[in-house]
């Protein structure tokens, strides 16, 4: 696998990230007040992001409409170095966003999402750029994809020796994951997703490998990483200790992290998971969906 020309496919959300920070405590049915700050993201963006700032060759593929803040999200794309060339661009559209209301500690409040133009990556649309998938080092598929791109992704990860790890983005879109994952390398999930499946950590694990998932990363927060693969027992990983600024993109930097270390070792899961909590770490600390000052001196010099 040749990291260093093969790029990382992402496919996935492409969407303006709107963050309202309270100033106090929230009161129900008042007015509140808070501090706004907006940047782009979208779950497989962010991880884009990072990996294209850690100097990886990185392709995007997403949909984005043809309004002010459509083109924004491509420009600045280019900017840091990702391929943009995959990305639809859909006319008489406004692009998709995800507005957090945060609590004054900086943990999450309240999600919205308002991305319908994901939806349209379908088969049809993915046709476009399978040859650019068939290239990849790393397929990176994020869970706001609507239903039927999954078997599309699965199967072509099955007939090639390119892995494909899907990141989850919420307990509402695990649904929208098949039951059959044969061909999934790895799933990439924070507690309450893995709780929609079962309550028991471990029968959560034993179905998601039953359904085809060869290993299973799970974020706890401030608990730390949980890893399970297929033929190993559970592993675990303490977090780093931070002051928390803002929670938006430490999961998608912690998914980063570890894509990263895998396309150099992609056995070396120890590596892999602490350089995601790393990464997570230093992105829990800005108000940035990915760390502004993130450079490739971050893998280099470890």
């Amino acid at each position: 696998m040749n990291t260093t020309a093969a790029p990382i496919v992402c496919i996935g959300g492409l969407n303006i990230d709107r963050k309202l920070k309270l100033l106090a405590s929230a009161l129900g049915g008042s007015s509140n007040p808070c501090e706004s700050h907006e940047t782009p993201g979208g779950v497989v963006r962010n991880v884009a992001e990072n990996l294209a700032r850690l100097g990886l060759p990185v392709a995007l593929v997403a949909a984005v409409g043809d309004d002010a803040g459509g083109r924004m999200l491509l420009e600045q794309a280019a900017a840091v170095g990702m391929d943009t060339r995959a990305v639809i661009r859909l006319r008489r559209h406004a692009s998709d966003s995800y507005t957090a209301v945060l609590a004054p500690d900086g943990s999450l409040e309240l999600g919205l999402a308002a991305m319908p133009l994901v939806e349209s990556l379908n088969p049809w649309a993915l046709e476009a750029s399978k040859a650019l998938r068939a290239t990849a080092a790393l397929v990176v598929a994020d869970g706001n994809l609507p239903t039927d791109a999954w078997p599309l992704l699965l199967g072509e990860a099955r007939a090639s020796d390119i892995p494909l790890v899907c990141v989850a983005v919420s307990e509402a879109k695990m649904e929208r994951l098949p039951h059959d994952l044969q061909g999934l390398h790895m799933l990439i999930m924070n507690a309450g997703e893995l709780a929609t499946i079962a309550i028991d950590p471990f029968a959560a694990f034993a179905d998601l490998h039953a359904r085809g998932v060869a290993c299973v990363l799970v974020s706890r927060g401030e608990a730390g990483l949980t890893l399970s693969c297929v033929g190993d027992g559970v592993r675990h990983w303490p977090a780093p200790q931070v002051h928390v600024v803002d929670v938006t993109g430490a999961g998608d930097a912690l998914s980063a992290g570890v894509c990263a270390s895998l396309l150099r070792a992609p056995n070396d899961f120890d590596t892999a998971a602490r350089l995601g909590l790393d990464l997570a770490a230093l992105t829990l600390q800005t108000e940035d969906s990915v760390h502004p000052d993130l450079t490739p001196s971050f893998l280099t010099d470890r």
